[in-house]
This record gives structure tokens, sequence and C-alpha cells, in this order.
């Protein structure tokens, strides 16, 4: 592959951010405040990347839908209480930094709310890498492919120019719908056996191959 790409979307949670056990535990405390059916920690990781009602609805399909937003506001309740706590994975704020000094547009498309990644953005300090970003309260959740497809729009950038990077397959299936390339990261959410189903161009398993495997293949 010698195409050198003008777009790099990160997902944030599970790609960017350490947040996969916080978020899977979160879950289950949500759903045993409520008596409801606790996911085991596989069907709660899986859902990670999706919005967050859709994911509550999948993560417990029996819950009725009165409870959902009861499911919300636990979720949140719980999450809320350790998110000053989680950290960036290692080496993601310099692999990002050396992209945009590489000349690289960068964006986020995360399952996040707006006000989510606001609060992550400014904990981490990462809001000035990025000149786009998508989240599940403005569009369609993944993998819908209108993340992607409006930051392209915004951003002006075809769709074989950009480059999707994400840790489960909702973000490898929504760059394939978007007619995205996408490389998968095996440090989050999804079993790399999940992730090579969708054929991305590379899996790897932290920010120092991922910034290697840009240096040989996208400069």
């Amino acid at each position: 592959m010698t195409k050198r790409y003008d777009l790099i979307v990160f997902d944030w949670d599970g790609t960017l951010m350490d947040s996969t056990s916080v978020i899977a535990d979160s879950i289950q405390a949500a759903c045993s405040d409520l008596d409801l059916p606790v996911p085991s920690d596989e069907a709660a990781r899986h859902v990670i990347g999706m919005g967050l009602a859709a994911a509550l609805r999948h993560a417990v399909p029996d819950a009725p839908e009165s409870m959902v937003e009861p499911l919300v506001e636990r979720y949140r309740y719980h999450f809320l209480a350790r998110d000053e706590t989680i950290p960036l994975y290692v080496g993601a704020r310099e692999a990002v930094a050396e992209l945009l000094g590489a000349g690289y547009l960068l964006a986020v498309a995360t399952g996040k709310s707006r006000a989510g990644l606001s609060r992550a953005m400014q904990a981490t300090g990462m809001q000035p890498y990025f000149q786009a970003s998508r989240t599940a309260d403005e569009t369609f959740s993944k993998p819908h492919p209108a993340m992607l497809l409006e930051i392209m729009e915004e951003l002006g950038v075809e769709p074989e120019y950009a480059l999707m990077v994400g840790d489960t397959t909702h973000d490898l299936q929504m760059a394939r719908n978007a007619g995205v390339d996408a490389v998968g990261m095996t440090h989050g959410a999804h079993p790399q056996a999940q992730l090579r189903e969708l054929q991305p161009l590379a899996l790897l398993d932290d920010f120092a191959g991922l910034r290697e495997w840009f240096r040989q293949h996208i400069n």
C-alpha cells in the first residue's frame, strides 16, 4: 500500500482511552442497581462504541423500554464516578501528535455524547489535535456510516483518502459502510478474531506498533 491518506479518524473509548473495563463495569453495575439481568463481561464489552441507549438495549435485550432511561442514568452515575481517573493508552498522545505534525487531518468518531467527549478531551488535553469530531448524540450510532460521512464532508476529504482507527467491529463496519479503509487496535473492547473477520488493513497491539505501521505504510 503506497497511498497517502489525508484524514485519519480515531475512535475514542478503547482506542485512544483505556476505558473498556470502566464502561463494562458501569453497564453491569447499572443493571444490578435496577435488578435487571447483568450481562457477561463479553456482552458488556461488545456494545462499547455504540451510542449509550442503543448499547444498553443490546446489552440487556430483555429490559423493557421503560427501563432504558433509568439504565442510562445509573450507567452515567457509575461511569462519572471514575471518569476523571481513566488514562489515555500509553503512546496515544505521541502517536496523534506525530500524525498532526506530519500534516494529516485528524478527527474523532465516538459513541460518547458530545458532553462526554468534551469532558474527556479537556481532561486529557487532546482537543487541539483534532480538526473535527462526531458523537453518537449528534448523528446515527455506529456502525451506520454517518459519523465518517459527515466528518469527510466537513473537512473536504473523499473516502479513498480517509482511514479509520478503532478497536471494535462497530468501528470497522462503520468504515466499510462509508467506503473507508480501517486499522484495528487489539488492546480495546473486541477480540482480535472478531476484528480480523472484517479484514482491516492491519491489526495492531499498541501505539508503538501503530506508529511504526504509519511510518512504513502511509508516509
